[in-house]
Parts: structure tokens; C-alpha cells; sequence
């Protein structure tokens, strides 16, 4: 698996790509700034994307608009977002196209490199991995007159551990429950936010995404 990597920091990306070639990857390019990472991007058309948001020279938004950029020009170009904050905005803008194949990391919670490895995989492979503060974020977003505030506490639960990519199982067992009770949970979360049910685990997951994406849009 072939992997663009840009991070502005030498010895975060140096450490970056000895974590990821430890796990089986291929870094095609590790770059420092903007200009870089969207020319890699478009030369070697990797796999998946590993990029901060905030990249030389303007340090505002480099790294997301090469990202969002590549994806328009190579649609589902898998993305996993590294960064130090919750950049709510820019996470909105990242799934506002549904196709999924989108993660977004905190730097400072990453827990160790088999979490971070499996993660590039989930992305690469199609699927959704979030950190749970960005989807907090995206939960609140929406305000009391959001479909969203129609969630139970306990279905805010289960709907932020869908969108971190979790299985019902891991779902269940997270929150010590039985899975036909969170089956339960997401049938009543599909039904709250207008959404059909499906079987399919990342789609399911891209749907609810797009909808927090939606609803967290400011309204005129």
C-alpha cells in the first residue's frame, strides 16, 4: 500500500514514516508543505493520503485543500487527517462528498503505532475512522434544532463509536451491552435522523456522517 505523507515537522515525519514501513507500508513521498503535497499527490496517486491540515507557507490550510484538491481530480481518494486540533470546519468539508474513505486523528491521542497502522487500513480500505472529539464537535454542531437532538444520551454512545468505524460488536462491547441492544440503538438513531437502515457497515457509518455534515452547516 503506497502512501503520500505530509507533515511539516522533520523528526514527526521522520518518525512517521519508520512507524509505516515498520507496518507493511510504502511511502511513495514524505513532504513538508503545501505546493509539495499537492504535487506529489497528483505524480504519484497513492493509495491513501496522510496529511496535516496546517502546512508551510501559510500554515492555515494547506494540507486539506491538497487533500480535498486530489479528491476532486481522483474521486474517494482515501484521506486520513493528522492534526493537533478539531478543526470543525475542515472536518465537514473533508465528508461533505459521502464517498467515505475519510479519517481525521488528533496527534496527541494516538495511542500507539498498531492503532495508528490499522487505521490508515480502515481508511485505504473505504471506511471512517474518527477521533471521538471531532465527532463530538460535529454531534454539537448541529444545535437544539437539529434532528440531532433527538438522540438519547445513549444513542449519541453508540452513534460516535459508529463513526469511529466500529463493528456492533466492538460497539457493544464498549458500552457493555448486548449487540441486539445496539442494533436497537442504531435502528432507532436511522429512524430519528430520517435514515435507511443497511447492512453494509461503512456505508451506514458515510450516510451518518453525511448528515452531521449537513446539519452542522451554519443556516442564513
Amino acid at each position: 500500500m503506497r502512501i503520500v505523507l505530509a507533515e511539516d515537522l522533520h523528526l514527526l515525519r521522520d518518525g512517521l514514516v519508520l512507524l509505516l514501513e515498520s507496518h507493511g507500508f510504502t511511502i511513495a513521498a514524505a513532504v513538508a508543505d503545501g505546493p509539495s503535497l499537492r504535487g506529489a499527490l497528483a505524480r504519484e496517486r497513492p493509495d491513501v493520503a496522510v496529511v496535516d491540515v496546517r502546512l508551510p507557507p501559510t500554515f492555515t490550510d494547506e494540507g486539506l485543500q491538497a487533500a480535498l484538491a486530489a479528491r476532486r481530480d481522483t474521486p474517494g481518494l482515501p484521506v486520513l487527517v493528522l492534526s493537533q486540533h478539531v478543526e470543525q470546519l475542515y472536518a465537514r468539508e473533508l465528508l461533505a462528498d459521502g464517498r467515505g474513505a475519510v479519517g481525521y486523528l488528533l496527534k496527541d491521542r494516538v495511542l500507539n503505532g498498531d492503532q495508528f497502522a490499522d487505521a490508515v487500513r480502515r481508511v485505504a480500505a473505504g471506511g471512517t475512522v474518527m477521533d471521538p472529539q471531532v465527532i463530538a464537535k460535529l454531534l454539537t454542531a448541529g444545535g437544539t434544532a437539529s434532528p440531532l437532538a433527538r438522540l438519547t444520551a445513549r444513542e449519541r454512545d453508540v452513534l460516535e463509536l459508529m463513526a469511529q468505524g466500529r463493528s456492533n460488536a466492538a460497539v457493544a462491547q464498549r458500552l457493555f451491552l448486548s449487540e441486539s441492544a445496539v442494533s436497537k440503538h442504531i435502528a432507532a438513531i436511522f429512524a430519528k435522523l430520517d435514515l435507511s437502515p443497511s447492512d453494509d457497515d461503512n456505508r451506514r457509518v458515510m450516510a451518518v456522517l453525511a448528515f452531521l455534515n449537513d446539519s452542522g452547516r451554519p443556516t442564513s
